[in-house]
């Protein structure tokens, strides 16, 4: 039998990317751009994936729990970013070379991959709503589900 831990593992594996993958339908297809935080929460998100899909594929509780840390880490990143985003980067009026700018700069992700990791909207512009909610809130609450399903990870008896 396949133990709890693990499955709860693929899905925070899989829940972050299929938010990655509506994140870039929105851009590519309705012309939603993103700004450097969004772009930061779509590293987080993928980095959650790949950290859960490691700890799903590696043998013996200690590594699922140690993922399943990692992720809830990761996940508190990611609320902080979202919140970040809304209540600060959003007031100002650009957001050109903050800490998210600079996180992406070094990683290189947005010259490598410019159609998921570039920014192209400043954080007061990419202001853009799904049924009526923020996008930023839509992370937050995924954020906040991931870090509750790592907490069940890291607790889980098998």
């Amino acid at each position: 039998m396949i133990p709890r831990a693990r499955w709860l593992l693929a899905g925070t594996a899989a829940a972050p990317l299929l938010a990655v993958a509506a994140a870039l339908h929105t851009q590519h297809v309705w012309g939603l751009l993103p700004c450097a935080w969004c772009v930061m929460q779509r590293l987080i998100f993928v980095s959650i994936a790949a950290i859960s899909l490691l700890g799903c594929l590696l043998p013996g509780a200690l590594a699922r729990r140690l993922a399943g840390t990692l992720a809830g880490l990761l996940a508190g990143c990611g609320m902080a970013t979202a919140l970040w985003q809304h209540f600060v980067a959003a007031a100002s009026t650009s957001c050109n070379m903050s800490f998210a700018d600079r996180v992406m700069g070094l990683t290189g992700l947005d010259s490598r991959w410019p159609e998921v990791f570039a920014a192209y909207a400043s954080c007061a512009e990419a202001k853009a709503l799904l049924a009526g909610v923020p996008y930023e809130f839509w992370s937050l609450t995924l954020f906040t589900l991931l870090a509750l399903t790592a907490l069940q990870v890291v607790t889980s008896p098998d």
